[in-house]
């Protein structure tokens, strides 16, 4: 199993990574947003028992199906446990979204990407509340997959391939982020034609344009590394791109693990 997660990135492996970011969706619902208490971490972000829960899901899952690759994970990585090194290595964020899972929303997420020299190779997202995950390999197409959390990817009671859409020339749908709003990218949006702005929490947003649901998600911050790779292999895999505001594709592995401003759209002409 081992040697065959080594050779190279298929459809087998992908579904392994779908049944771990699975197990790690029942992981957080085990737990519940009023059974926790909120911890501050260093940076002022909230951390919980939940995202511990399904980190350490996730952890155990990679050891397994990918021994000799390094993992960088949200938690582990604020306790002081960075490290980038080689062609291949996994980028985690166990609860993306961990205000919307204390207040009780259902949008968060568990993001898991295999980045391969620098660039994003292969992204899943679980959306533990939906019962959903999306998963994809750059080249290779997307998919969405109907799933109990929990469960392995073969049981999925629905796959169906999917694709970004042609951006409308009338009422295009601008995702906000729920939890994180920037003067900055309110006036990007606002230099475009007339769009929808619709808010949307954690990850989801690189979704529901990976689907074909909505067009654009701008951010004029930086993110971290992990907050962002899922989403982009996702995305990329589905038809569209993610690219910083010069037009140049996201690269990953820096050494403080932040990405630059960028834009994330399902027409691959309008980010880059």
């Amino acid at each position: 199993m081992a040697q065959a997660a080594e050779a190279g990135i298929d459809r087998w492996l992908l579904d392994e990574l779908a049944s771990i970011a699975s197990r790690a969706a029942a992981a957080i619902l085990s737990i519940g947003p009023h059974e926790v208490s909120r911890r501050e971490k260093s940076d002022g972000s909230p951390v919980t028992a939940a995202d511990e829960a399904a980190e350490a899901v996730i952890l155990r899952g990679l050891e397994r199906l990918m021994p000799a690759v390094p993992v960088i994970s949200e938690e582990a990585s604020a306790r002081g446990v960075k490290t980038v090194s080689g062609a291949r290595f996994v980028l985690v964020d166990p609860l993306d979204g961990t205000r919307e899972f204390l207040a009780g929303l259902d949008e968060y997420t568990v993001n898991i990407a295999v980045i391969e020299n620098g660039r994003p190779a292969a992204g899943v997202i679980a959306a533990p509340k939906l019962g959903t995950v999306w998963a994809g390999i750059v080249g290779e197409g997307a998919e969405r997959l109907i799933l109990t959390p929990g469960s392995e990817a073969a049981a999925a009671s629905e796959r169906t391939t999917i694709h970004t859409r042609k951006r409308p020339p009338r009422d295009a749908i601008a995702l906000i982020s729920r939890s994180h709003r920037e003067a900055e990218t309110e006036a990007y949006l606002d230099r475009l034609a007339p769009l929808q702005r619709v808010i949307c929490g954690s990850s989801l947003k690189f979704c529901r344009i990976a689907e074909g649901a909505a067009d654009l998600y701008v951010r004029m911050a930086s993110l971290s590394e992990w907050d962002v790779a899922a989403g982009n292999a996702l995305l990329v895999a589905a038809g569209g791109a993610v690219c910083d505001v010069g037009g140049r594709p996201l690269a990953y592995g820096h050494a403080n693990l932040r990405l630059p401003p960028f834009i994330a759209s399902g027409e691959p002409a309008a980010a880059c």
